[in-house]
């Protein structure tokens, strides 16, 4: 299915912030109760969350959007911090006029979600870390997995970015049994992004927050009780045994590894599953 039927029935629009300038927005559910704002990755976009914007819709109000640098939104040649980004989480919390959301991330999503629930917590309902980045790496091969993705974004920043680089990229990303998804559209579609001027001046300063990874790393002792890490068996770099160790140190959080074949992406790998999951534990806070 294209994107383009994916996302039939959300809005798609421009929001002015004071500090970030105009932020490119996914939005469906207005003027339902909870709303849900959804997180994607480093160098990534919100067609991220393209499969589950609408399903998710029927009950919450959700918000998909591009992080500042990123995507379509404005992309000022400045120091990228994930403190940064979470101080644009709250700007556009403000300019939607949303006093409180679940938040669920997935990569540098999670990250972000991550240093927002530990510094505004009042703002947060439920937090969904899904293969979140900036735990600690507590595996050899980990942190192999880290030098492997700096290695795939630097391909895209040293070099003028083509087909094949952006599609080795997103490969890196999925199961290899859903390789198949990164298809022409979705790799045409980052590869149009990164080769404007714009996303060309700050793709290098994008790729610092993960190679000064252990600077950021989130506190997780000021997440609340309730988080829930969302997983993969086969996710990189932030692997099984690093995610049962952050687990560890978050008193009352939940870990779920899913069950269908998903690495990086579980929400686009395995949709249906990341959906129901999704609609539970906003709705409940658990997921079994």
């Amino acid at each position: 299915m294209s994107l383009w039927q994916d996302m039939l029935g959300t809005e798609i629009r421009f929001v002015q912030t004071p500090s970030f300038g105009r932020i490119r927005i996914a939005e469906a559910g207005r003027g339902n109760g909870d709303t849900i704002l959804f997180q994607h990755g480093l160098n990534g976009h919100l067609e991220a969350y393209a499969k589950n914007i609408v399903p998710l819709s029927k009950d919450f109000h959700v918000v998909a959007f591009d992080y500042v640098g990123h995507g379509l939104s404005d992309k000022p040649v400045r120091p990228y911090t994930p403190h940064l980004l979470a101080d644009q989480v709250g700007e556009l919390m403000d300019a939607l006029r949303i006093e409180r959301a679940h938040l669920s991330g997935e990569s540098l999503g999670g990250w972000v979600s991550a240093h927002f629930a530990a510094s505004r917590p009042e703002r947060v309902g439920r937090l969904m870390l899904n293969t979140a980045g900036g735990i600690p790496i507590v595996t050899e091969s980990g942190r192999r997995d880290l030098q492997t993705f700096i290695g795939l974004n630097k391909r895209n920043i040293d070099h003028t970015p083509t087909y094949e680089s952006v599609q080795a990229r997103m490969h890196w990303l999925m199961h290899p049994n859903n390789r198949h998804l990164v298809d022409d559209e979705l790799v045409a579609l980052r590869l149009g992004i990164y080769l404007q001027p714009e996303s060309k001046a700050v793709l290098g300063k994008l790729n610092e927050i993960v190679e000064f990874h252990d600077d950021y790393l989130i506190p997780l002792e000021k997440l609340p009780a309730g988080t829930l890490f969302l997983w993969t068996h086969d996710n990189p770099i932030h692997d099984t045994e690093s995610v049962k160790a952050a687990h560890a140190r978050v008193p009352g959080s939940l870990l779920h590894f899913m069950k269908g074949d998903s690495a990086h992406w579980p929400q686009y790998e395995a949709p249906d599953e990341f959906n129901a999951l999704a609609a539970r534990f906003f709705k409940t806070g658990q997921v079994d």
